[in-house]
């Protein structure tokens, strides 16, 4: 299995890395010594990276390592501010047995908070339970964040779970509060605008991986500007929040979900098109379709140099045309926490001279008031 480095890598040892690569964990050694290969140093051992171990396409980009520069950023802005304890999330989930992916992925981002000086208390409830707990801990100024692991009910009833978090503590910007601010393009929570909003941390994970992976420079309403991209979901969770974040960026881009696909404006005007034509003329293209039923994007439908990302479980472009992209982005997780920290970070900063004050603070708080913690249930 590989190592972790610092926080999400994937890493290999040079015993794992060599069983892999069919050599001696002594030459691999040397090789890194020598600088030859992509590694790092841990006191006399090194670690591989997956591009070198598996021997990943020149194209492909592994978004781990761009994920671990965003969280070592972070513990630098928490030990500047000099919190006077750690924020704290309180992470929902549904009964265990229920979503193992769920709590795989509450696991790492549990991890990823302790690195960064922040308390991630992992929780389970009784379904009927759920939306009662979030109420209460909006009203706990003891609690920071709110983070649900969905899916709960799988239903119409998730959207509305999301809707009883208070927005100051929606680590994950899907409220109706933070939507509002994104599709008006609003930035700031404040008129000093010293207080920036929140954008949904999957949405914000495929933004920067784009323009890091494309070179883009970072302008606020310009990043993406004269850039045409397609994006196959239109989720209110993913894909809808992406395509404004995009078009309030410059681009112009064509969604597409079941019913077909449109060009969307930033007047809030819509025409349809077809996805032979939105795939011909477009720079990026993004999936996140959770299906195995969804024709897959082929090397003949795409330009030359194309920059091709996929945030779905399921993989939804054929092998030509990841061979054919300029740049293929098979996953955004290791992103999507880094950017759920950050996010926690920021709504705590717009936050703390409430939850600094001495009477706010409970030193006797315990996780067990919302629920039975995660780490006591049985494997």
């Amino acid at each position: 299995m590989p190592i972790t480095f610092p926080t999400l890598g994937p890493w290999y040892s040079t015993e794992e890395a060599a069983k892999i690569m069919e050599l001696s964990p002594g030459h691999i050694s040397r090789q890194c010594r020598l600088g030859k290969l992509e590694c790092k140093q841990i006191g006399d051992s090194y670690c591989l990276s997956e591009r070198v171990v598996k021997r990943l396409p020149d194209n492909e980009f592994n978004p781990a390592d761009m994920a671990n520069y965003f969280l070592q950023q972070l513990p630098r802005i928490v030990k500047r501010n000099n919190y006077p304890h750690k924020p704290r999330i309180l992470g929902i989930l549904a009964p265990v047995a229920g979503d193992a992916a769920s709590v795989v992925y509450a696991r790492t981002l549990q991890k990823a908070c302790e690195v960064v000086g922040l308390e991630l208390g992992l929780v389970e409830n009784d379904l009927d339970d759920i939306g009662q707990q979030i109420l209460k801990a909006n009203a706990d100024p003891s609690v920071h964040g709110i983070f649900i692991f969905f899916p709960i009910f799988k239903d119409e009833r998730d959207r509305q779970l999301k809707d009883l978090i208070d927005p100051s503590k929606d680590i994950e910007g899907l409220t109706s509060f933070w939507s509002s601010k994104l599709y008006a393009n609003e930035r700031y929570v404040d008129e000093a605008k010293k207080k920036k909003a929140i954008l949904p941390c999957t949405s914000l994970a495929v933004l920067k991986t784009l323009a890091y992976v494309d070179n883009l420079d970072e302008r606020m309403g310009k990043t993406f500007k004269g850039k045409k991209i397609t994006i196959f979901n239109r989720s209110d969770v993913v894909g809808l929040p992406l395509a404004y974040m995009l078009v309030n960026d410059g681009a112009t881009v064509y969604s597409f979900d079941i019913d077909g696909g449109f060009v969307m404006h930033k007047n809030g005007t819509k025409e349809a098109i077809s996805r032979e034509d939105a795939l011909k003329q477009s720079d990026m293209v993004i999936t996140g379709v959770p299906s195995r039923a969804f024709e897959k994007i082929r090397g003949e439908e795409i330009k030359e140099n194309v920059t091709c990302l996929n945030f779905s479980f399921v993989q939804n472009y054929e092998d030509s045309a990841k061979k054919k992209a300029g740049v293929y982005v098979p996953r955004v997780g290791p992103m999507t926490i880094a950017m759920c920290v950050r996010n926690a970070i920021r709504l705590y900063e717009n936050n703390k001279a409430v939850y600094e004050r001495s009477e706010n603070f409970n030193p006797e708080f315990s996780w067990t008031t919302y629920g039975k913690p995660v780490d006591e249930l049985a494997a």
